[in-house]
């Protein structure tokens, strides 16, 4: 299971052009696993999101990147937070994952998810449907996508998917596990309940948390399900440096490399969990406070400064002390 993920989400570094992106992906991958991390990940979108850039910012193909970080990495484990369902007909998600197994020697997990950025699907082609539609297809994906990682041929008739005696071969390295993503309280965590190992909350406030691991208590009991069996993870978004100073420094230097104005950086630190080592390890234990198993943290904007990597690493392995 996840205790502490570092997620990679950006890809825009202040002085660093497309010809040396992957370079600086590759440093902070090493530097997430040296600072103790255990899980890798990285957003499976092809635009940039709202919050964090430009749809038109640099973004690299979920799993590929992946692969390649593999070769890079030892130790840490390796998933997507999350695949977007809508971007992959699930026997060639079962097949991309077993293969992202494979070269890395038994470390994937799949993360998953509904999917949501319309802008994305309605640019580049890939069918949005409406929201009952998104989540009818994210269920019958389970349902074709963990028998095949397990090793059992499945047949499905769905209304959205259709396969017949699919079989997955090589079989996985590894039993590998699932991870839901998202915060609904009546299909995606009843999802988590039925189907999956891990619960990432991916939005949503830190006071939100008790309420949400009520609601997924609540149904793993009317399912049958032992809810210790399911651990629950929560996604931060952070900017922390040495002191103040240093912080504002790191915001101000990507803010004038993606072009903000001073209205957006002043959203950013209200957004994010923001400023020196005392201030953030602070909401980070508060964060593990709730009854969470664990955290995925990014650092989207001061990242490439891989020491902030490391010190990042320090305050938040003392908070998911236990």
């Amino acid at each position: 299971m996840t205790r502490l993920g570092y997620q990679i989400p950006n890809f825009t570094y202040p002085g660093v052009g497309n010809s040396d992106i992957f370079a600086s992906v590759t440093a902070q991958a090493k530097a997430a696993e040296a600072a103790g991390f255990d899980r890798l990940l990285v957003m499976d979108h092809f635009y940039q999101l709202p919050g964090i850039g430009a749809p038109d910012e640099p973004m690299f193909e979920c799993y590929s990147i992946l692969s390649a970080l593999a070769q890079h990495t030892k130790k840490v484990r390796l998933s997507a937070l999350v695949t977007g369902n809508t971007y992959r007909h699930p026997t060639l998600l079962a097949k991309t994952i077993t293969a992202l197994d494979h070269v890395s020697g038994g470390r994937a997990t799949l993360g998953i998810g509904a999917g949501w950025f319309e802008l994305e699907h309605d640019s580049l082609g890939y069918e949005f449907g409406t929201f009952t539609d998104r989540f009818e297809k994210l269920e019958e994906s389970l349902q074709i996508v963990i028998p095949m990682l397990r090793g059992e041929p499945v047949t499905l008739n769905g209304k959205h998917y259709q396969v017949a005696d699919a079989i997955n071969s090589p079989a996985p390295v590894s039993r590998i596990p699932i991870m839901i993503g998202g915060t609904g309280e009546k299909k995606t965590l009843r999802m988590v309940a039925q189907y999956a190992d891990e619960s990432n909350l991916s939005s949503g406030s830190i006071e939100e948390i008790p309420r949400k691991l009520d609601v997924l208590a609540a149904h793993c009991e009317r399912l049958g399900r032992d809810r210790s069996e399911i651990k629950v993870t929560k996604l931060q978004m952070v900017l922390v440096a040495p002191t103040m100073e240093e912080a504002e420094a790191d915001l101000n230097e990507v803010a004038a490399a993606k072009g903000w104005n001073d209205e957006v950086i002043e959203m950013v630190k209200t957004i994010f969990i923001y400023g020196d080592s005392d201030t953030v390890g602070e909401q980070l234990q508060a964060c593990m406070d709730t009854g969470i198993d664990g955290m995925t943290i990014n650092l989207p904007f001061n990242g490439h400064n891989t020491d902030r990597i490391g010190l990042l690493g320090e305050i938040a392995l003392m908070a998911t002390a236990k």
